[in-house]
C-alpha cells in the first residue's frame, strides 16, 4: 500500500499537520481543497487535511483489523485512495466535499519518516543476528516476513534510541538530565513497570517534569488527555514538533548511561535462553538537536558494530516464523556438514508408517544422523519389482534436479542412499500437502493463506531465475513445514533449460495432469517457466478455494474447450478481488504475454504487505 501511495501527487509522506497547513495556505485556501499525509498516531494509517472557510481542517484515515481505512465513525474503504474518492461524492462527516487535490511541488517526494529511514537497517540487523541468516536466506527471510519483522522493529525500536533510560528510578531520571548542559527541552523516556507503563521526563528551567504515559486496552500509547500514539517512537516524534499540552517541544535526547541495570535489550529472543547484550555505541552519541540526532543513529547502525538483534515475540506475532524452522536454513549451511550425494544407510533410520505413496512406491519418515546432529528427513523408496531400468532412470534424474537446489522454500535434496532399494533422502514438511491441509483446517486466514501462496512463488521465481521448469507445481506438491512455512516439492516433471532458449519441448505427450496445465503444453508440448506461471494461477486458486479440485466436475477435454473459449474457472467464495485478478493474469493464453514470476512475486508480495500491516 505505501508504495501505491507514494505515486499520489497530493501525498505528502511524514509532515506534521503544521507543515501541511502551509501547503494549503500557499495554495490559496480554496474550499476543497485537501492533501493526504502519513498519519504519525497510527501505524498504518493516514490524515487528510482539508481547508475550508479559511481554516485547515484534519481527519485521520485509520487502518482498520480488516485491513480497511475509514475516517472515524465513516465507511470503510478499501484504500484511502477510495476514501478520497467517496468523500469527493460524499462529505458524510467532513467539513465539505473534497474538490481540489493540493499537489506537492515539482520535484518534491514524499517525507520519509524517521523510522522508515530506520526500519530498513534494523530489520536486516535483526534477521541476520537472531537467525543466523547470510546471503539468499538473509534476502528470501527479510522479503517473507517483512511485515511481521515490521511490527516487531516498531514495537520496540524506542529500546535502542539514546533518549530510552530503561527501567530507572525517578530521582535518577532527574539526576541524569540535570547532569551536563540544562537545555530546555531535554528529555528522556523511562520504563515506570512491565506493563507498558513509561514516563516523560523533560527538563523546564531547571525543573524536571514527569509525564506518565499509559497504555489503554487496545494497547494505544498517551500522556493523560493527550493524543494516542502506536507506539513510544511516534510519541516522541509529534512531541518534538509541538508541545500540544507539555510546557515545551522535546529537543535534546539525555543519553543513557553505560551501566544501566535496567536497560532493556533491543529484541528479546522467544527461542533461546542466551542473553544477547547490546554494545553500548548508542550511549555515545550526544545531546544533539532532535533531527540531526536521528540522522546520527542511522548512520552509526550501519557502520560495522557488535550489535546482536533477536526477535520479541509481541502479542500479536504468536505465529511462527519461517526462520524459526530448522529445515529454512540448508542442512549442509555448517561448513563442518560437507554436502554429499550419497547416504550411508547405517546412518539412516527408518520409522513404521508411509507419509505418502505412488507409482514409484512410498515415502517415509526417517532419522538421518549427520556428523553433529540429527535431521528428521522424508525418504521416498523406490518400489521397483519388475526392475525396469525406466522407472530407476526417472527416479534418479529427479535426485539430479533437486541437488542443483538450494532455496529455502524448496525441498531440499539431502542425498541418494543405494541399500535395499533406492532411496530419496530429503528435508521433512511433516504437515503434508498443502490441499490436505487446508481442507482440514478452513478457519485458516486469508492472510496466512496468501503468506504460504507467497512463499510458493518466491520458491518459483527462483527456479524460473535458474532456468528450471517444474512441469507439476499444483497444491498436492506443495508441502508444509509449518501452517506458515511452505515448501515446493516433486521434481519428477522438473528439466533445466539451457540458457540459450527459454522452454523445453516433450517429445510425447504423457500421463499429463491437464487441469494444471498452459494451452501451450497441451496443443504443442511446450513448458517454460511461463507455463509454470499458469499452474501457479490454478494453484493458488486451489489455496483461495481451501483445496477444493480445480475444475470440478469437468474432463480433461472439457477443460481445454473451455480455456479455448476464452472462459476460466470463476474465483472461489469469499476470494480477494485483488488475488483473483491475479489468478486471471496467470491464465493468459498466449504464453508470451503472460507475466514471469519476476513480475507477480511482488504483485503478490505488495497485496501480502498490506494485508499485514
Amino acid at each position: 500500500m505505501a508504495d501505491v501511495v507514494n505515486t499520489l501527487p497530493f501525498f505528502y509522506g511524514s509532515i506534521p499537520r503544521e507543515e501541511a497547513e502551509e501547503y494549503l495556505r500557499q495554495a490559496g485556501m480554496g474550499n476543497g481543497l485537501y492533501l493526504l499525509r502519513q498519519s504519525r498516531n497510527y501505524l498504518g494509517g493516514f490524515a487528510l487535511s482539508v481547508a475550508f472557510a479559511g481554516r485547515c481542517y484534519h481527519y485521520t484515515i485509520e487502518k482498520e483489523p480488516r485491513e480497511t481505512f475509514a475516517i472515524a465513525g465513516g465507511k470503510s474503504h478499501r484504500s484511502p485512495q477510495d476514501v478520497i474518492d467517496y468523500h469527493s461524492q460524499e462529505s458524510d462527516g467532513l467539513v465539505c466535499l473534497l474538490k481540489k487535490p493540493c499537489n506537492r511541488p515539482k520535484n518534491m517526494q514524499p517525507k520519509v519518516g524517521a523510522f522508515d529511514d530506520l526500519k530498513e537497517k534494523l530489520i536486516r540487523e535483526c534477521v541476520k543476528q537472531t537467525w543466523k541468516l547470510q546471503g539468499a536466506a538473509l534476502e528470501q527471510a527479510i522479503i517473507s516476513q517483512r511485515p511481521q519483522l515490521e511490527k516487531a522493529i516498531a514495537k520496540t525500536a524506542h529500546e535502542k534510541m539514546p533518549w530510552f533510560h530503561g527501567t530507572i528510578a525517578r530521582e535518577e531520571s532527574e539526576s541524569r538530565l540535570q547532569n551536563g548542559t540544562r537545555t530546555n527541552g531535554k528529555f528522556l523516556i523511562r520504563q515506570r513497570d512491565t506493563k507498558g507503563s513509561y514516563a516523560l521526563c523533560l527538563l523546564h528551567d531547571g525543573h524536571v517534569m514527569h509525564y506518565r504515559i499509559d497504555k489503554d486496552s487496545a494497547g494505544k500509547l498517551s500522556i493523560p488527555d493527550g493524543k494516542k500514539f502506536d507506539t513510544i517512537w511516534q510519541l516522541v516524534e509529534h512531541y518534538s514538533y509541538k508541545p500540544d499540552g507539555l510546557l515545551r517541544v522535546l529537543t535534546d535526547a539525555c543519553p543513557r548511561h553505560d551501566e544501566d541495570n535496567g536497560k532493556p535489550l533491543f529484541l528479546q529472543s522467544h527461542r533461546s535462553s542466551t542473553k544477547h547484550a547490546a554494545s553500548g555505541f548508542l550511549d555515545k552519541i550526544k545531546s544533539v538537536p532532535l533531527p540531526a540526532r536521528l540522522k546520527t543513529f542511522t548512520s552509526r547502525l550501519s557502520s560495522n558494530d557488535d550489535n546482536e538483534y533477536v526477535i520479541k515475540r509481541e502479542n500479536n506475532l504468536e505465529e511462527a516464523l519461517p526462520m524459526d524452522s530448522s529445515n529454512f536454513e540448508s542442512p549442509y549451511a555448517d561448513p563442518e556438514e560437507l554436502r554429499s550425494s550419497t547416504v550411508d544407510r547405517k546412518l539412516l533410520f527408518l520409522e513404521d508408517g508411509e507419509l505418502g505413496s505412488g507409482n514409484f512406491g512410498t515415502v517415509m519418515k526417517g532419522i538421518y544422523k549427520m556428523r553433529k546432529t540429527e535431521k528428521h528427513v522424508a525418504v521416498k523408496v523406490l518400489k521397483n519389482d519388475d526392475n525396469n531400468p525406466a522407472v530407476r532412470e526417472e527416479m534418479l534424474r529427479e535426485a539430479n534436479v533437486m541437488q542443483q537446489l538450494d532455496n529455502p522454500y524448496i525441498v531440499r535434496m539431502i542425498g541418494i542412499c543405494e541399500a535395499e532399494n533406492l532411496m530419496l533422502v530429503m528435508e521433512l514438511a511433516e504437515l503434508g500437502p498443502l490441499h490436505k491441509f487446508l481442507q482440514k483446517n478452513r478457519t485458516i486466514s486469508l492472510k496466512n493463506i496468501t503468506e504460504l501462496v507467497h512463499q510458493v512463488c518466491m520458491g518459483m521465481k527462483y527456479l524460473e531465475e535458474h532456468n528450471f521448469v517444474h512441469r507439476d507445481l499444483a497444491a498436492r506438491n506443495v508441502l508444509l513445514v509449518t501452517q506458515h512455512y511452505a515448501k515446493i516439492s516433486d521434481f519428477g516433471l522438473s528439466k533445466a533449460v539451457g540458457d540459450d532458449q527459454n522452454y523445453y519441448l516433450a517429445k510425447a505427450h504423457g500421463k499429463w495432469p491437464v487441469k494444471w496445465y498452459a494451452p501451450e503444453c497441451i496443443n504443442y508440448f511446450k513448458f517454460s517457466s511461463k507455463s509454470d506461471v499458469w499452474s501457479f494461477g490454478v494453484l493458488m486458486w486451489e489455496a483461495y478455494s481451501y483445496g477444493q479440485k480445480p475444475y470440478k466436475g469437468m474432463k480433461g477435454n472439457d477443460v481445454m474447450q473451455m480455456i479455448e473459449s476464452g472462459s476460466r474457472m470463476e474465483a472461489p467464495a469469499n476470494c480477494p478481488p485483488e488475488m483473483y485478478d491475479l489468478m486471471t493474469t496467470c491464465w493468459t493464453y498466449k504464453a508470451d504475454e503472460r507475466p514471469s514470476f519476476a513480475v507477480v512475486e511482488p504483485r503478490l508480495r505488495e497485496y501480502y504487505y498490506d494485508i499485514s500491516q
